[in-house]
């Protein structure tokens, strides 16, 4: 401590003892400081603290990380460079750095719960509710949809610059809800649901399209897909009860089918049965034209003759043991044919010999 301040207090201490006080006397000593050497290292060890603090509050860098792009922003003026990833310096109040997402990122129109019309997941993924839109006669239909896009990393700056870090609801959404107002706008709801394909490829095309004229090209689009289309309950349960009037239909006309082809089936059977039996009788008639054919090229007089003598001698024969019974002759023909039995008048008979 200074000399001065140990005269002081040693002042002090002896006008008490002088004053016929019974105070007990203290002999204060302070500490004395050596700065010697100290001086000349001052002003670097301010600066280094200086800069210690500046970094610590105003932290004059930034952090790129793959998949993200940076902005330098000087005095509100944007560099048309982006910055890639790595470590990026600024200056304090004049600068500053914005990083900006450039990988893939989702809007999915689906309904929320909880009435919200807008959800950040924070993983480049926003949800919204389902668009609204009016079909050809007026009515409201929902449509659920998701587009995948991202920025383009060349033109991220002007991009920022012109639409600002809410780019995606003044390029993305109002372009997707104005195709598809436009695209649903054509049909009606009752008509929907069998051009589902149709529709789907005329909204990715109108908002592919629409989304390429912009300017700078900002947005590089990856996908538009139709997840649903939610009719008007009325308009459903009309489709619903002409859909099950179809299938009634079909199932009608298939019944109907089946029959018929029994019944052909059935028709073709019996055709077939009676050409196959008409087919058996003429070739019998066929066998038996030819079989009395060779029976009547074979009858001769002498086989005649043959056939009369063998029949005579079964009747001589006849004779031997009924010697009452007479026959009677055809003149000229080969054999007897009428036999007549005497014995008994009651029980006469006839008989016919072919």
């Amino acid at each position: 401590m200074p000399a001065d301040l140990n005269d002081y207090f040693n002042k002090k201490n002896s006008n008490s003892s002088g004053g016929g006080n019974n105070r007990q006397n203290f002999n204060f000593k302070a500490p004395e400081f050596n700065f010697k050497g100290f001086g000349k290292f001052s002003p670097l060890i301010y600066i280094l603290i200086i800069i210690i603090l500046v970094f610590a509050l105003a932290k004059p860098f930034a952090i790129v990380n793959e998949g993200e792009m940076g902005i330098k922003v000087t005095t509100g003026s944007y560099d048309p460079t982006p910055l890639k990833s790595g470590l990026h310096f600024f200056v304090p109040i004049f600068q500053k750095i914005i990083v900006v997402d450039t990988r893939q990122r989702q809007m999915t129109y689906t309904s929320l719960d909880g009435g919200n019309d807008s959800l950040q997941t924070g993983t480049g993924i926003i949800n919204k509710n389902s668009i609204s839109v009016l079909d050809k006669d007026g009515l409201t239909v929902l449509v659920n949809i998701t587009v995948k896009y991202n920025l383009n990393p060349n033109e991220v700056p002007n991009t920022i610059a012109n639409w600002n870090l809410n780019w995606e609801n003044k390029i993305i959404d109002p372009t997707v809800r104005n195709v598809v107002q436009s695209v649903i706008g054509q049909y009606t709801a009752e008509t929907l649901p069998a051009n589902r394909n149709a529709i789907a490829e005329h909204i990715s095309e109108g908002v592919t399209k629409s989304i390429s004229s912009l300017s700078n090209d900002p947005v590089q689009l990856q996908a538009v897909e139709l997840r649903e289309i939610v009719l008007p309950t009325r308009v459903k349960e009309q489709i619903e009860k002409v859909q099950i009037a179809k299938q009634e239909a079909v199932r009608a006309v298939q019944e109907a089918i089946r029959q018929a082809t029994l019944a052909e089936g059935e028709a073709n059977a019996t055709i077939i049965s009676s050409k196959g039996k008409a087919d058996a009788i003429k070739i019998e008639a066929q066998a038996q034209a030819f079989a009395n054919k060779e029976i009547a090229e074979s009858l001769n007089n002498p086989l005649l003759n043959l056939k009369q003598i063998e029949t005579q001698k079964e009747f001589n024969e006849a004779l031997k043991v009924n010697q009452d019974a007479k026959i009677f002759l055809t003149p000229g023909g080969a054999v007897p044919n009428i036999w007549v039995d005497t014995k008994d008048n009651k029980k006469q008979s006839s008989i016919n010999l072919q």
